[in-house]
């Protein structure tokens, strides 16, 4: 065997010693496909790090685990690693609730106790240098642990009373929640929870939250993993294909924001680019984010959307007159 690939294996095995204590199990298949080696490989490096002492301990059909309460001191990061800490702080600063930024600023102290001075130096001086600004409110200003109590509702499986206004409602209203998962899309936080006042599984927004407490029961239902619901809703409503022809330079424009809706392909036709949508059937959202560049645009299909548009027009028309 050659040096350098004695190094790399040493380092694989090194690598894999600490997935095994970053997690209670893991799986063969998913430590192979990780380094892009063979099961094989695998249990070679496994055999290696029991011959060490390590207290390897294999589940059969199910993975592999250390024995509880064994810990080696803590490795030393490289300084990619290292720099990557700075980028993750300011996101969960901006992104998490108060008091999830401030349980991760304490871990982050802990990590740093741990670095080369040249490493810290490195973090000192990204650190004035790196800005995240967020577009929306992410979570009310009045209820700083949202995200916490969610997440620890999720986990210990423990009933939720929020107090939350939709964005249609005229009042708040107290509802008992049974959460699933929390997910960021389109700029926002959003909870998936049993409702025990609707009696049916619903989506709510984290800004929307006004107070939030754990009540102390346990859950009462057994829910399926959050991607499950997610894919549900996501296959339920209907679906209608649109067509339309931007030009390139409007296309460029919106390039980040067509994703939110329904964007499948485009191609090029002429000095314009066709793009191919599926929305929804109401029509509503895609023809009102149409607006913002219609003249530039040309809408292909289908003929009600176009109707839609000038229904929107004409309402903006008699506010303007």
């Amino acid at each position: 065997m050659e040096v350098n690939d004695t190094v790399k294996r040493f380092e694989r095995i090194v690598a894999i010693l600490i997935q095994l204590q970053s997690k209670r199990i893991i799986k063969a298949r998913d430590l192979a496909e990780r380094f892009e080696v063979s099961l094989r490989t695998i249990y070679r490096d496994i055999k290696t790090l029991e011959s060490c002492g390590v207290p390897v301990l294999a589940e059969p059909g199910i993975g592999y685990t250390i024995m509880e309460g064994y810990r080696l001191p803590p490795v030393m990061f490289t300084k990619e690693e290292a720099i990557s800490f700075v980028a993750a702080e300011k996101l969960v600063q901006h992104f998490t609730d108060t008091a999830t930024g401030k349980h991760f600023s304490s871990a982050m102290y802990k990590i740093k106790s741990v670095l080369r001075w040249s490493e810290k130096d490195r973090m000192d001086i990204l650190d004035t240098e790196i800005k995240v600004h967020t577009v929306h409110r992410l979570f009310n200003e009045l209820v700083h642990n949202a995200l916490e109590i969610l997440m620890n509702a999720i986990v210990n499986k423990i009933q939720v009373n929020i107090t939350y206004q939709s964005w249609d409602a005229d009042a708040k209203a107290e509802r008992q929640i049974e959460p699933i998962g929390v997910y960021h899309e389109n700029s926002y936080w959003y909870l998936w929870a049993y409702c025990h006042l609707r009696k049916d599984y619903r989506r709510f927004r984290t800004d929307r939250i006004f107070n939030i407490f754990l009540s102390g029961n346990s859950f009462q239902l057994l829910h399926q993993p959050l991607d499950w619901y997610l894919e549900k809703e996501k296959k339920a409503g209907k679906k209608i294909l649109i067509r339309i022809l931007v030009s390139q330079n409007m296309a460029r424009y919106i390039a980040n924001s067509k994703k939110h809706y329904g964007f499948l392909s485009e191609k090029k036709s002429g000095n314009m680019l066709e793009m191919t949508f599926m929305a929804h059937e109401t029509y509503d959202y895609f023809a009102r984010w149409f607006l913002m560049f219609g003249d530039e645009a040309q809408i292909i299909e289908p003929v009600l959307l176009k109707e839609k548009i000038k229904e929107l027009n004409t309402a903006i028309m008699e506010k303007i007159k």
